[in-house]
């Protein structure tokens, strides 16, 4: 079986009250919603900040502002009878225009959903723990965010 490996990146992005997190659903194989944070593939000549922006707003109809990154998730699986090595580059967004949409064609549903509800929505537990630590990293509750403070990437 062939080794192949991938990069992708997304993010957390809050809403301007900075106490919503845009997630986005999609069915697994058991039909089954399954809610995660959106990310996709790094297009070439993209930075991975690039790509998290493109990809909020592609799959969730939000225009983010990148703040910082925020940690990287590598994970292993099969497909297509490759074996792939995938490694997802997560950053904090701040939304700054758009509406929430489903629009694109691998969500089947987006939804905001309380920053202090994440852990308990959220499907994997590799992102759970991301969300967990973005937070902690910046010594405040999920419901005690404050945007100023945070030093912004770029």
């Amino acid at each position: 079986m062939r080794t192949v490996d991938e990069t992708s990146a997304g993010g957390l992005v809050v809403d301007a009250s900075q106490r919503h997190a845009a997630v986005i659903g999609r069915l697994d194989r058991q039909r089954r919603l399954l809610w995660s944070l959106p990310k996709g593939h790094i297009e070439p000549g993209e930075t991975p900040e690039e790509t998290a922006v493109r990809e909020v707003a592609e799959e969730t109809g939000i225009i983010g502002r990148v703040i910082r990154p925020i940690g990287t998730i590598d994970y292993w699986f099969v497909a297509d009878n490759r074996k792939v090595h995938k490694t997802v580059h997560h950053f904090l967004l701040v939304a700054v225009g758009g509406e929430l949409s489903d629009e694109d064609v691998e969500v089947t549903e987006v939804a905001w959903v309380p920053l202090g509800e994440l852990d308990g929505v959220l499907a994997y537990a590799d992102e759970r723990r991301l969300v967990r630590h973005a937070i902690a990293l910046f010594g405040r509750g999920p419901d005690d965010l404050e945007f100023g403070s945070w030093t912004e990437h770029g």
